[in-house]
């Protein structure tokens, strides 16, 4: 029976890569964000028919038009695949059934008490199961705790009947996306792979070694894949965390964090630049090493240096707007009545993705304390928090002017700094955006 069963696994296996080696297998993905658009579109390059399935009929809309909303993703390549057939996107699940491969890239946030919502993959999975079928693929890449995959997914997917390393294939394949990195993309960014069987692992790779540029990194199990992601995401949280905690110091004693940190990086081993700034944003950094945290619980461990970290980055719009008050306290102004002007609501440099973005909570404190704010930033024109709709306004010279403090809140290029530096009455620059411009006289760093 078991050598049956290792033939039959072995006979769907091969035949699947058999259709990822010849551009057969029509490959589904579920989420059609900033991970699940990238994707579908570098399959539908790589030659493969796509099928991207999303809840919101905008986004199916606005794909099926050939209208690009990533900013990772390239208009023309969107629109060649589209017009080409490659790729499709539909709200209707039922499409499940007709895809020889299927990958799952939703949203993973925390709710109200820093505890992981699987909601989005566990419907996704629900999905999946109506219409499952045998020889089918399904990979993960949401990024989670270690043990979702098989502890979640995989018990979903073989209430079917159908069992997995037999009849199916799971795998974890976390996604790898740096929004506005000009280098790496999905594309050339290596990815790590790991499946419940070895059939499973070895019928992932093969997708993904004819899908992308980069390396493919095959570990052990999906646990393997999931807490490499964690350690990845977690890494930068606490670097992070202590660039800031440096910034707060070096402010008490009169010292300049980024001059030091630049000293710091001339040494050509043993040292990885991070910086200080307004706090984390993304969806990636302030959420994932929670579930780490939330997942250590279960054996009876606590992630001090995680939670410190993550105490420690919380702290910085606060600071922030201690900053401004005390800037103005200096020029005998009061934070409240005061008009501050923010440049910049993006989470990072050069993009248009304010998810989790620490100026939110900056905005939300200054209107706390009475200040009236106003926002700029060149690659958003409006953004939403706690149910409210705010308007960015151009950041012209007349708005520089009537500002009684300008803040850098996100060091875009497209800022005029020239002109920022000239016409603002009060700069505080909390990116270190200005460090290649003359400084003004009313010029302070965080």
């Amino acid at each position: 029976m078991l050598l049956k069963t290792q033939r039959q696994s072995g006979a769907f296996s091969a035949e699947l890569i058999d259709k990822f080696l010849n551009k057969t297998a029509t490959i589904g993905v579920i989420g059609l964000g900033y991970v699940g658009l990238p994707l579908s579109v570098e399959k539908a390059k790589a030659g493969y028919r796509v099928i991207g399935f999303d809840v919101q009929e905008s986004k199916v809309k606005l794909v099926n038009e050939g209208v690009n909303y990533i900013g990772d993703v390239v208009d023309d390549d969107l629109r060649r695949i589209v017009k080409e057939g490659y790729l499709r996107a539909t709200t209707d699940y039922s499409f499940l059934a007709s895809v020889d491969a299927v990958t799952i890239c939703v949203p993973t946030p925390l709710d109200l008490y820093q505890q992981p919502d699987t909601s989005y993959v566990v419907n996704s999975t629900k999905e999946i199961a109506r219409f499952l079928h045998k020889g089918m693929l399904v990979v993960l890449e949401s990024t989670t705790y270690p043990g979702t995959t098989e502890e979640l997914v995989k018990p979903i997917l073989e209430s079917t009947g159908l069992v997995c390393g037999e009849d199916f294939f799971l795998a974890y394949s976390p996604e790898r996306v740096d929004p506005g990195n000009k280098f790496y993309n999905t594309s050339n960014t290596p990815k790590v792979v790991g499946g419940i069987t070895e059939a499973c692992l070895r019928t992932a790779v093969a997708l993904y070694e004819q899908v992308l540029e980069g390396e493919v990194h095959p570990v052990s199990s999906p646990s393997v894949a999931e807490m490499e992601k964690i350690y990845e995401n977690t890494f930068r949280h606490i670097n992070i965390a202590l660039a800031n905690e440096m910034a707060l110091l070096c402010d008490r004693m009169g010292i300049n964090v980024w001059e030091v940190i630049d000293a710091a990086k001339s040494k050509p081993y043993g040292f990885m630049a991070f910086y200080p700034g307004p706090g984390l944003g993304g969806h990636c950094i302030p959420i994932d090493p929670f579930y780490l945290t939330w997942k250590a619980r279960e054996f009876n461990y606590h992630t001090r240096l995680i939670e410190l970290a993550g105490e420690i980055n919380n702290s910085m719009p606060e600071f922030v707007v201690q900053k401004i008050a005390q800037i103005l306290n200096q020029q005998r102004k009061s934070l409240n009545g005061s008009l501050v002007h923010l440049l910049g609501i993006a989470y990072k440099k050069d993009i248009d993705d304010y998810r989790e973005s620490p100026v939110l909570k900056v905005i939300e404190l200054l209107e706390e304390s009475g200040a009236t704010v106003r926002v700029s930033d060149p690659y958003i024109s409006i953004f939403k928090h706690h149910g409210r709709y705010y308007d960015c306004v151009e950041a012209t010279e007349q708005a520089i002017e009537e500002a009684d403090i300008v803040v850098l809140t996100t060091d875009h290029s497209r800022f005029d700094y020239k002109l920022i530096a000239r016409k603002a009455r009060l700069l505080l620059d909390t990116r270190n955006g200005m460090k290649n411009y003359e400084k003004p006289s009313n010029y302070y760093l965080l």
